[in-house]
């Protein structure tokens, strides 16, 4: 019997955040679907997160393939602050192109599926002789909001440092969302006006070699995104929303997730939980967190809440484990969840979000309502899309000390589950997300694209 013909085999590189790493890693699950193998890159830093995460494993099983985890160095140091992505974002690609290219040429890959982030391995295309798919981890209005930055910069918006000159509300076309200058992506990423400014010209360079990409894919889908994936430099495929594999140990997560929550949830109503989960960067103080905490009991309903190990500043786990004991019976606390299981399941009544894009996806795909609490980078424009364009949801507000209170949070909880109209725009939108991804429909047909293109050489 004649033997198979070799998989083809593509490099998948996300920028070294988790909120990056999930949905490349749920879109590698897919290429290998298709008889590709995959060569996922990480950082040194996050390869070995990842490895704790999933007792040692280097080498992932998918379907009938194999996900290859390689890494390299981020430039940062072993001390160095990952959190400052404006850093993090500069010294990438000076620590990675070098073995990146060597990688390429020694496991002879011709084509490479980058995040937008890491936008730099297009330096490659015409040394390596490689071909890029860039892949947008955030929204299609984000990353024409991106492209808008020049023109933002030349109308006395914002300057080179990224720095708010003139608050604006900024609204690129009538079906996208708005957005205030003040709550740009990049003004509340870098962590210093240098770091900043390192990241907006960064970007502003980066916008200038899109075309060498041969596309770009997005993790949206076409009926709630056309008009900014009209707006997008070269030809883009929607294939979202992306769903996580069944097996736990091929999520790309940095924390073990906390399966002893799926249970729970059995036994709780239909309907009945508030889930309360903030991403993987958000950190609440002291005052945030007993508000936050006060206001879910005082809700009056079952929750569940993600407390990741690093999720707050100056508490300690005596903290947690009082507060476990204290809503033991009404409340879960756990460190990690599989979320999209959680999001799926009868008993969850709404979702209290950062409004991370992969959160937003997941949340739309299920048809549970927001509550809407963004962080930073693009959460705010997506807080847009949930309450302004969808209106699946209601933001959740500060006081004048900038501290969402125990009250606020009762009273928000109270009316949004009390909105039949919001549940039922939920569940519509879930509807018209779940009809994309069947076979035949939009980003069932994208996704083909996408491979049928990989498949060239």
């Amino acid at each position: 019997m004649a033997a198979s013909p070799p998989r083809p085999r593509v490099m998948v590189l996300p920028f070294p955040a988790q909120g990056h790493v999930m949905p490349l890693m749920e879109l590698s699950h897919r290429l290998v679907d298709h008889g590709f193998e995959v060569v996922f890159v990480n950082t040194d830093f996050n390869h070995a997160r990842i490895l704790a995460a999933t007792a040692g494993e280097t080498v992932i099983p998918a379907g009938g393939g194999t996900i290859d985890l390689v890494s390299f160095p981020d430039g940062m140091g072993p001390d160095g602050d990952r959190t400052d992505i404006g850093k993090l974002l500069e010294g990438l690609p000076e620590a990675m192109l070098g073995g990146l290219e060597e990688t390429i040429r020694s496991k002879e890959i011709r084509w490479v599926v980058a995040d937008v982030s890491m936008s730099f391995v297009l330096e490659l295309v015409p040394t390596a002789g490689v071909r890029v798919a860039l892949f947008s981890t955030f929204s299609a209005a984000i990353f024409a909001l991106r492209l808008h930055v020049p023109k933002m910069i030349e109308d006395g918006i914002i300057d080179e440092t990224g720095s708010v000159k003139r608050n604006e509300r900024i609204h690129l076309n009538p079906k996208m969302p708005a957005i205030d200058a003040t709550e740009l992506p990049w003004f509340s990423l870098g962590k210093s006006q240098e770091s900043r400014g390192a990241m907006i010209q960064s970007l502003v360079k980066n916008n200038q070699t899109f075309r060498l990409a041969e596309t770009i894919v997005c993790n949206t889908f076409r009926e709630i995104e056309s008009a900014a994936l009209a707006l997008l430099p070269i030809p883009a495929l929607a294939i979202g929303p992306l769903e996580a594999p069944k097996s736990t140990l091929a999520a790309g997560h940095f924390w073990a997730e906390d399966e002893t929550c799926l249970p729970w949830l059995d036994a709780q109503a239909p309907g009945s939980v508030v889930y309360v989960a903030f991403g993987s960067l958000t950190v609440f103080d002291a005052e945030r967190l007993q508000e936050l905490a006060d206001g879910l009991v005082l809700a009056g309903r079952p929750f569940l809440w993600v407390v990741r190990p690093n999720f707050a500043d100056g508490v300690g786990e005596g903290w947690l484990d009082a507060f476990r004991r204290r809503v033991a019976g009404e409340g879960l606390v756990v460190g990690w969840a599989p979320q999209q299981r959680v999001l799926a399941h009868p008993s969850v009544a709404c979702f209290v979000s950062h409004c991370g894009w992969n959160s937003t996806m997941e949340g739309v795909r299920h048809g549970v309502p927001f509550l809407c609490w963004p962080y930073f980078a693009d959460q705010f424009l997506n807080q847009s899309y949930i309450c302004d364009l969808w209106c699946t949801g209601l933001r959740i507000s500060a006081d004048e000390r900038g501290i969402v209170t125990k009250e606020e949070i009762r009273g928000k909880v109270a009316r949004l589950l009390g909105d039949e109209g919001i549940k039922a725009r939920a569940l519509s939108l879930k509807r018209a997300a779940c009809a994309s991804v069947a076979d035949g429909r939009s980003s069932h047909q994208d996704l083909l694209k996408l491979v049928n293109l990989l498949r060239e050489d």
